[in-house]
């Protein structure tokens, strides 16, 4: 193996917009969004071992449910001599956020075995893979801010302003398939092209239909917008403000109704830095 163990990080993004255009006849939606990553992340360390194992800080993770333990045996059988692995999981990124954190642990786990395993498949290879387990897993793979289309698999790369972003996590579990489910949500958003979309014209479907079902996000949108403007990333429950600094943003924190982060975004993954310093290591060998 080129290395007995490997500690990668998987990070978190969010949707700087979230336009429903349509729902298919299998019931999933048709959307147009940006992804922009944010150098927050959860930590998975990667060793060789006789069978898939997983540990994770939080018990009620620890299943065999988990992205992680089901992209493991995904990409398992599509090598007949790859071997086992336990995989130890540090979460940071809370779940029903709609920051991507289990497609994100899905991403990097699918990366990592990759290279453990030497099975020597392609970023497009692995991102397909990645689609059997969920619509964003694909983006986390590829590792690049995009304009996704489709469920959200059809991915153009973009260049985007990095900004520090205040994140605030009320304390609520968004479930997506419900808000999705929702008879209330809109779903005849107007489709754009990357070429005519206009930011003015940005917003997320999704947030009349959090902000009635879960008030605390309701709450934290409007004290992010008496300072400006302000989003819901996804379907998940945080609410977030690009600031002009990140001395702004963490002082804006410590006033906040609920708790968070600051991160900066970035444009390229800091799974997909970590990976070509892994890189560069093994071709020193």
């Amino acid at each position: 193996m080129p290395s007995p163990t490997l500690i990668l990080p998987a990070p978190c993004k969010i949707n700087l917009f979230l336009h429903i255009t349509g729902r298919r006849p299998d019931g999933y939606h048709e959307l147009q969004t940006i992804f922009q990553f944010l150098d927050m992340h959860d930590t998975l360390c990667f060793e060789p071992h006789h069978k898939i194992v997983l540990e994770v800080d939080r018990h009620d993770l620890a299943t065999d449910d988990n992205l992680v333990v089901r992209a493991a045996r995904l990409l398992q059988r599509h090598s007949d001599t790859a071997p086992g692995v336990r995989i130890s999981l540090h979460k940071r990124i809370p779940t029903g956020a709609g920051l991507g954190g289990g497609s994100s642990d899905a991403a990097t786990t699918l990366h990592a075995l990759n290279h453990l395993w030497e099975m020597g498949l392609s970023t497009e290879q692995l991102a397909n893979i990645g689609l059997q387990l969920g619509a964003d897993v694909p983006v986390f793979v590829h590792g690049q801010s995009a304009w996704a289309e489709g469920v959200g698999e059809h991915l153009t790369p973009v260049q985007l302003n990095t900004p520090w972003y205040l994140v605030l996590t009320p304390p609520v579990h968004c479930a997506t398939a419900t808000i999705f489910q929702h008879d209330q949500l809109t779903r005849d958003t107007p489709i754009s092209t990357l070429s005519t979309f206009r930011w003015e014209r940005a917003h997320n479907d999704c947030e009349p239909v959090v902000c009635s079902m879960y008030p605390e996000v309701a709450q934290g949108l409007d004290w992010l917008r008496s300072f400006g403007p302000a989003f819901l990333t996804g379907t998940g429950s945080c609410v977030v403000q690009s600031c002009s600094s990140k001395e702004q943003a963490l002082d804006r924190l410590t006033q906040a109704p609920f708790a968070g982060f600051v991160a900066q975004g970035c444009n390229r993954s800091l799974l997909l830095q970590s990976m070509d310093a892994w890189d560069k290591i093994g071709s020193k060998k």
